[in-house]
C-alpha cells in the first residue's frame, strides 16, 4: 500500500512538472546563472577575487569575494544548486513530452470521422459541399491520395491527414534540449583541461591541470613524446603555422599512435584531444673547443617590437657576449656586452671569441600542448543535430480533411495549422481533381458545385 501511494505521489508530481509557467521560470533562472557566470570570472585564484572583489565597509555591498566563495560563484556551472536547476528543467521537459506532446501525437494519428452536419458550422480553413453520388467517395479518395494524404474511409465518411511528422517537431525540440543540457552537465563534471610546454624530443605525461570537473580523473598509463617541432614562416618573417609530431605511448614505451598536429588539427586518442597551442625557445647548445657542450638557457624579451630570446656567454671574468635569437629561420646575432653587433651566425658555424672557438649546435624549442578530455561533447553535438532536424520538421504543415455525407449532400471540411495560402492551393487542386473525375464519369453536377474559402 505504501509503495502504491509513493508511486501515485511520484506520478502526480511528474505530471505537475509539465507546466509551461514553471518551465519558463526555470529557464529564467538558468539564464540568470549564465549571466552571473559571464560577469564573474570563473576558476580564478582566491587572491584574484580578494583583489578584484574586496569586502566593502558599506552594508549594501552586494558582491565581494566572501559571497563569491560561499555561493560558489567562482565556478557557477559546477555548483550543486545549478545542477539541481538543470535537473528540474530536464524533468519539466520530459514531463511535458510524455504527458502532453506524446498524447497529442497519438491523438493526431486517430481516425476522426464526422457524420453530423453541425461540424460544418465550425471554423475551418475550407468549406465546400457537393451533391451526393455513388462515385463521389471514389473520386475524393483518388484526389486525396494523389495529393499525398493518408486516407481512411468508413461508411460514407472519409478522414485524411498529411504532415504528421510536423507534429513531432516539439518532441524533437524537447529531446534536443535535454541532450544539450545532459551533455553540458557531463562536460563540466567529468572533463579536464591540461596545458604542457614540452621540449622537442622529450617525453611528457599529463600533470599541469588548469581545469577539472568534480568527477574527472586522469587517464592512467598514458605518456606522450614530441618527436619533432618546426615552424613554417611567411616571406615577411611572420609565422604561418607551427607543427609538432606527437606520439602517444603506453607505460611500456610502445607507440600507440603518432600524428603531426598543428593549430586547428589536433590529435584525438580515445577521449583525449591534444591541441597545438603555443611554442617557446628554451636554450642553445654550444660546443666549446676543449670543454665539451655547453647548454645556455634563453630568456624571452622584446626588441624593436619583435619577440627575441637572449643568453649571455662569459668569455672571462670581466667580459661576456650576448646571443640573440629572433626565430628559427633567421641567423643568430652576436652582440658585445656594450650592445654592439659583432657577427651573424648560423647553426654549426664556427666563430671565435678571444681566439676561443665556439659552435652553436642547436636551438632547443618547446611546443605548447593543450590536452582536453570531454565526455559530453558528443551528446551536445547530438542534441544540436536533433534540434536542426526538429527545425526542418517544424516547417511541415499538419493538414486534415473530412469528406462525409448527410442526406444527399457531401460536405468537405479542411483545416491546417500553418501555411494557409499554400493549403488553399492544395484544396483547390483537390477540388479540381474531384471535379475532373466526376466529369469524366459523366456525372451531371451542373451548378450544384459550391466552392468557398473561409480563413480562420
Amino acid at each position: 500500500m505504501i509503495n502504491f501511494v509513493f508511486k501515485n505521489f511520484l506520478w502526480n508530481s511528474l505530471k505537475r512538472l509539465a507546466n509551461l509557467n514553471l518551465s519558463i521560470f526555470i529557464l529564467f533562472l538558468i539564464s540568470l546563472c549564465c549571466v552571473l557566470g559571464s560577469l564573474i570570472e570563473q576558476d580564478q585564484s582566491l587572491v584574484y577575487y580578494q583583489s578584484n572583489y574586496p569586502v566593502s565597509n558599506l552594508s549594501f555591498s552586494i558582491v565581494n569575494w566572501q559571497i563569491i566563495y560561499n555561493l560558489g560563484l567562482d565556478h557557477v556551472f559546477q555548483t550543486w544548486w545549478f545542477i539541481v536547476i538543470l535537473i528540474v528543467f530536464i524533468l519539466t521537459l520530459l514531463s511535458c513530452t510524455f504527458f502532453t506532446q506524446l498524447p497529442s501525437l497519438r491523438n493526431a494519428r486517430r481516425w476522426k470521422f464526422i457524420y453530423n452536419k453541425d461540424y460544418f458550422n465550425n471554423s475551418f480553413f475550407s468549406k465546400e459541399n457537393y451533391i451526393s453520388d455513388d462515385n463521389s467517395l471514389i473520386a475524393m479518395i483518388y484526389s486525396l491520395v494523389s495529393s499525398d494524404f493518408f486516407v481512411f474511409s468508413q461508411d460514407y465518411s472519409i478522414y485524411s491527414y498529411r504532415g504528421l511528422y510536423g507534429r513531432m517537431s516539439p518532441i524533437f525540440v524537447h529531446f534536443s534540449i535535454v541532450s544539450i543540457l545532459l551533455g553540458s552537465m557531463f562536460s563540466f563534471l567529468s572533463s579536464f583541461v591540461a596545458q604542457e610546454m614540452v621540449p622537442n624530443g622529450e617525453i611528457f605525461h599529463i600533470r599541469n591541470i588548469i581545469h577539472s570537473g568534480l568527477l574527472s580523473s586522469l587517464p592512467p598509463n598514458i605518456f606522450g613524446r614530441v618527436e619533432t617541432f618546426n615552424i613554417d614562416y611567411n616571406d615577411n618573417g611572420s609565422i604561418r603555422q607551427f607543427f609538432s609530431k606527437l606520439s602517444i605511448m603506453s607505460s611500456q614505451g610502445q607507440i600507440i599512435v603518432s600524428q603531426q598536429i598543428s593549430v586547428n588539427k589536433p590529435l584525438i586518442y580515445r577521449y583525449l584531444t591534444f591541441y597545438q597551442t603555443d611554442w617557446e625557445l628554451n636554450s642553445v647548445k654550444i660546443s666549446l673547443a676543449n670543454d665539451g657542450v655547453l647548454q645556455k638557457k634563453l630568456f624571452k624579451t622584446i626588441i624593436n617590437n619583435k619577440n627575441s630570446w637572449l643568453c649571455k656567454i662569459a668569455v672571462d671574468d670581466y667580459k661576456q657576449v650576448i646571443l640573440a635569437v629572433f626565430d628559427l629561420n633567421s641567423p643568430i646575432f652576436l652582440f658585445s656586452s656594450e650592445g654592439i653587433l659583432m657577427s651573424k651566425l648560423s647553426i654549426n658555424q664556427l666563430f671565435y671569441i678571444n681566439d676561443l672557438p665556439f659552435v652553436v649546435n642547436d636551438i632547443l624549442a618547446s611546443t605548447g600542448l593543450q590536452i582536453k578530455m570531454d565526455f559530453g561533447i558528443l551528446i551536445v553535438y547530438l542534441g544540436f543535430l536533433v534540434l536542426i532536424l526538429s527545425t526542418i520538421l517544424s516547417y511541415l504543415s499538419y493538414s486534415q480533411i473530412w469528406f462525409y455525407r448527410v442526406s444527399n449532400v457531401f460536405y468537405f471540411l479542411a483545416s491546417t495549422n500553418r501555411a494557409v495560402l499554400s493549403f488553399e492551393e492544395d484544396t483547390f487542386a483537390i477540388n479540381c481533381s474531384y471535379y475532373s473525375l466526376t466529369s469524366g464519369l459523366n456525372l451531371n453536377i451542373g451548378n450544384n458545385f459550391v466552392n468557398s474559402y473561409v480563413l480562420k
